[in-house]
């Protein structure tokens, strides 16, 4: 909700500066949103006086102005306005001023060939109002020279602030003032009923929906002049974000959010008999005031009269009755609304305004006397006519509820000491009213206050939630201790060893587009009431998301891009923990030491992959490379990290080129997805880590190099010689490759380096020769052959 500092203080009598404003608003609950001041635009303009008018040498529909700003030297301004003339008071922008309304900052200009500085500005270009006809003209004894801005009183700051659902009573001004006086930074001021002379008998008002519309009040006000509304009024709409239309609609719009009490005016002339609070039949029509035609149903409750619905009750009126320049009667309407039914229509018709956003949290149902009164008066005061008397239908609910406080339940739930007469004085500025043996009747504005534990939120939140003490809780014997399962603590230790390696973690949406499950698979679960097409599909891959994250990076201008989230997969019926991540661009920036740039790999992926499976428990040295990754995959640059044939612990390398294509990625890019519920975890009997206790003797390495077919993957060699002996052989790995004719055709030559680690005692030659032996043996089993 947004309202001037101004029209704060038209309530709240208070020396506060804007910062302790703000800074308590957000201390009560009443966070504070947004702040400007529409002086600080205008700041720059100037109150200028034209002492020469000139007509241009080139144009006969433009003006030569000499302008006097106060500056050393008259400015020489080019300028069409018809009132434009010698000894006129105007607001001047000087070049280098940002023009509001029109979007561009002043340059000196040549305008038919004539030199141009700055500019004489209208109302429309300062965003100040909608006339365009001419230049702003200021009385002539405006001071020259100074800021615009300050003297037309503009410093006005803006506050925009969020209100819960459930303070329906800070829907207004007042009642933000009445919280900010209840903190101590002001007293509230009387609210001023106005007194109305009334004459004659009320409208015909009916109800026949009660639960929908259980009051309606309303009054006549003949011979009206309907125009502007006062430049006040204007200014405190506007600060609100409401346009300013006519003096009768001002009127109710400024009533809503003063008081927060939502009014509305019919043009008597436009109705047919008397109105009358009823359902509305099921496929009944309405026009409503945003030219949008709505279909009703009989749940909806309508104001109408013989010819048919002329208003969507507490919601929006209709288009046809409204006020215009020519109306000269007019009924006032008060109503109180049920907020439930006000709810459900609303949602209904996905139709949202002012009265619906007040009705449906609730209005005050005994303000319905006061706000027509208010009303009445204003278009009396701004429109003249004379007031009928107020026709009342129905009755309110204003039973105020009693709630039996207890001071002492204050410190018990609220952990905050606070006395018990500072208790009362804060409840009893809130608008509660306390007895001596502390029977609080709650005001009728509150219907959000239901029980003592209402109570003390108002006092806490009044006292400052600030004041609270921090006082941990009792540790009680027996209480276990915070605990994590393995798969929570292989998860953290996961994205912890992600992070380190460099890769930026990213959070992205469960839900997809059945477009970007495609490349996937296609989602095996979809939502039912999805937040949008694009949202339908539960993902089953974290990668649609990380392509679309990457997408966004390099089109901002990143080089090189690591992504990786922790999230879950939606397969057939149930979900799957997995970590997935996203290599692309650069892998290294082009140097004077390494050339050129070069980009990521599979095995850049493989590296990710194998790092974050150690660092969350995976035997990594049990491991099995094969293929088959899945079609989005590029077959031939991609694996599968397995332990045994078929239970797949991850999948990495090269995404295809359709499967980027798909989802509109320009470039390649690898990724990989690690299955977190495949990994084998150990759960520990205790919290100690295992004893360090490194081999006593020396390691001893040996080479082998052996001459397979070329279609023999590595991946099996490696694995056929550490099973040459399980115990003794630590580590082996492809260290050379070699193709070429001396090895023959088809054939290629692996050359492996093999780990020894002897536990008991140190290796005799008999014991290599044994040992390399039982390495040959085991790689002649896949037709390798050794090389001499």
């Amino acid at each position: 909700m947004k309202f001037s500092l101004s029209w704060l203080k038209a309530h709240l009598d208070t020396d506060a500066s804007l910062t302790e404003i703000t800074e308590k608003l957000t201390d009560i609950g009443l966070e504070l949103e947004g702040l400007e001041n529409p002086a600080d635009a205008l700041r720059p303009f100037r109150v200028a006086k034209v002492i020469e008018a000139g007509p241009h040498p080139n144009a006969d529909k433009l003006q030569l102005l000499k302008v006097d700003d106060g500056s050393a030297e008259p400015w020489q301004v080019v300028c069409g306005a018809p009132n434009a003339r010698k000894d006129m008071v105007g607001v001047f922008g000087p070049p280098g001023t940002y023009i509001p309304g029109s979007d561009f900052t002043l340059k000196p200009a040549k305008i038919r060939d004539v030199e141009s500085f700055g500019m004489m500005c209208s109302a429309r270009e300062l965003e100040l109002g909608e006339d365009h006809d001419g230049i702003i003209e200021l009385p002539s004894d405006a001071p020259v020279g100074t800021s615009y801005a300050d003297y037309a009183q503009l410093d006005d700051p803006v506050l925009d602030v969020a209100i819960t659902p459930n303070r329906q009573d800070c829907m207004g001004v007042r009642g933000i003032a009445r919280d900010l006086a209840a903190s101590g930074l002001g007293t509230l001021k009387p609210l001023a009923l106005p007194t109305v002379q009334r004459g004659g008998a009320g409208p015909d008002i009916a109800i026949e929906d009660t639960e929908g519309c259980p009051a309606f009040f309303g009054c006549t006000v003949m011979g009206v002049t309907n125009g502007a509304s006062p430049d006040w009024m204007q200014a405190r709409l506007k600060s609100a974000g409401q346009k300013p239309i006519s003096a009768l609609v001002d009127i109710t719009n400024y009533v809503t959010l003063d008081q927060g009490r939502p009014l509305h005016v019919y043009d008597v002339a436009k109705l047919q008999g008397g109105l009358v609070a009823r359902k509305a039949e099921n496929g009944e029509k309405l026009m409503a005031l945003n030219d949008k035609e709505y279909t009703l149903d009989e749940t909806m409750t309508v104001i109408a009269d013989q010819a048919g619905a002329h208003g969507i009750g507490g919601i929006m009126g209709g288009a046809t009755n409204g006020t215009d320049e020519n109306t000269t009667d007019v009924l006032i309407e008060c109503a109180y609304f049920d907020p439930a039914h006000i709810a459900r229509t609303g949602q209904k018709l996905m139709l949202t305004s002012d009265a619906r956003q007040r009705f449906e949290r609730g209005v005050d149902p005994a303000f319905l006397e006061e706000g027509i009164g208010i009303a009445t008066a204003l278009v009396q005061e701004l429109c003249g006519g004379t007031a009928s008397e107020i026709t009342r239908a129905g009755e309110a609910p204003t039973e105020q509820n009693v709630i039996a406080y207890d001071p002492g339940q204050c410190a018990s739930l609220g952990g905050l000491d606070v006395t018990p007469d500072r208790q009362k004085a804060i409840l009893e500025a809130l608008g509660f009213v306390v007895d001596s043996n502390w029977q609080v009747t709650v005001p009728t504005w509150r219907r959000d206050v239901h029980g003592w534990q209402d109570l003390v939120e108002e006092v806490i939140r009044i006292e400052g939630l600030d004041n609270i003490p921090s006082t941990p809780l009792p540790r009680k014997p027996g209480v276990a201790k915070p605990t994590a399962s393995p798969e929570q603590l292989a998860e953290r230790k996961a994205r912890r060893a992600a992070a380190a390696r460099g890769l930026n973690e990213v959070v992205n949406w469960s839900f997809i587009s059945e477009k970007e499950a495609a490349p996937f698979g296609g989602g095996t679960w979809s939502l039912a009431n999805p937040i949008s097409e694009d949202m339908k599909v539960m993902r089953p891959s974290l990668l649609p998301g990380l392509l679309a994250a990457a997408q966004r990076n390099a089109a901002r201008g990143a080089s090189s891009i690591r992504l990786f989230e922790v999230g879950r997969r939606y397969l057939e019926s149930s979900e799957h923990p997995t970590i997935g991540l996203l290599l692309t661009g650069e892998n290294r920036a082009r140097s004077w030491q390494s050339g050129a740039t070069t980009k990521f790999d599979a095995y850049d992926a493989k590296a990710e992959v194998l790092a974050i499976l150690d660092a969350a428990g995976a035997p990594t040295d049990k491991l099995m490379d094969f293929a088959e990754a899945g079609d989005h995959y590029h077959p031939g640059q991609s694996g599968t990290l397995r332990l045994g044939p078929k239970k797949i612990l991850a999948a990495y390398g090269v995404l295809h080129p359709s499967t980027t294509k798909a989802m509109g990625f320009k470039g390649s890019a690898v990724a990989a997805e690690i299955f977190l519920d495949a990994i084998p975890l150990k759960k520990k009997s205790g919290h100690m880590r295992d004893a360090f206790a490194p081999p006593a003797l020396q390691a001893v390495t040996r080479d082998f190099a052996f001459i397979v077919d070329a279609d023999v993957a590595a991946g099996d060699l490696v694995r056929a010689v550490k099973g040459a002996d399980k115990k003794l052989i630590t580590d082996a790995r492809i260290f050379d490759l070699f193709e070429g004719p001396s090895v023959g055709e088809g054939k290629k030559s692996l050359a492996v380096e093999v780990t020894l680690q002897p536990m008991d005692a140190t290796l005799t030659e008999e014991d290599l020769k044994s040992l390399s032996d039982k390495v040959v043996a085991n790689a002649t089993k896949l037709g390798a052959e050794l090389r001499g």
